[in-house]
């Protein structure tokens, strides 16, 4: 499912700023996940997002799962009420620890990491000034260590691609995991 699309096919249409809907003045921006964000409701329409900047830090992929881990209890999908949504709070943690990764290591290290959620989806974006394009190796071999990780995005995530602003160096790259019924 790896695409180049700016967004996923359907009914949304693009994101503005590349942020799941929300502009700029909406992002609950975070150093360290202090933004805080009401747990949702059915009549939310907007998502819910936060971002974290990485400039001039160290550990950047531990702190970009406490970071995550923070939203995910602020909207209440921790502490998870059934097996199936804590595997899916699980498999966000893991996929941002993915997307971290790469950039950390094909493209000089992250950015900026954002997280939203819609109730539905959770989307995860990590933007990075590298100029490569992150693809699952291929074929892939599971006993190989190593280049597994946009493999995991792939098999975990409802679609996942790559955006880039021209005239801009570097990119972003996203993922969307579904939210458990």
């Amino acid at each position: 499912m790896s695409t180049t699309r700016p967004y996923p096919p359907g009914d949304r249409g693009p994101e503005p700023g590349g942020a799941s809907g929300a502009s700029d003045g909406g992002v609950a921006a975070a150093t360290g996940g202090d933004g805080d964000a009401a747990a949702p409701t059915a009549a939310a329409a907007a998502p819910q997002v936060r971002s974290l900047n990485f400039d001039g830090a160290s550990g950047v992929v531990p702190m970009a799962r406490d970071f995550a881990r923070q939203a995910l209890y602020a909207w209440g999908w921790l502490p998870a009420e059934s097996a199936d949504r804590r595997a899916t709070a699980e498999d966000v943690l893991l996929v941002v620890s993915e997307l971290v990764t790469n950039a950390c290591l094909h493209a000089e290290g992250p950015d900026e990491l954002w997280i939203s959620c819609d109730n539905k989806v959770i989307r995860v974006e990590v933007s990075d000034r590298g100029t490569g394009e992150p693809a699952p190796r291929t074929p892939h071999r599971a006993g190989r260590p190593g280049g597994h990780g946009m493999f995991i995005v792939q098999r975990l995530c409802l679609d996942w691609g790559v955006v880039r602003t021209p005239g801009v160096a570097g990119k972003k790259v996203w993922a969307e995991l579904g939210a458990p019924a």
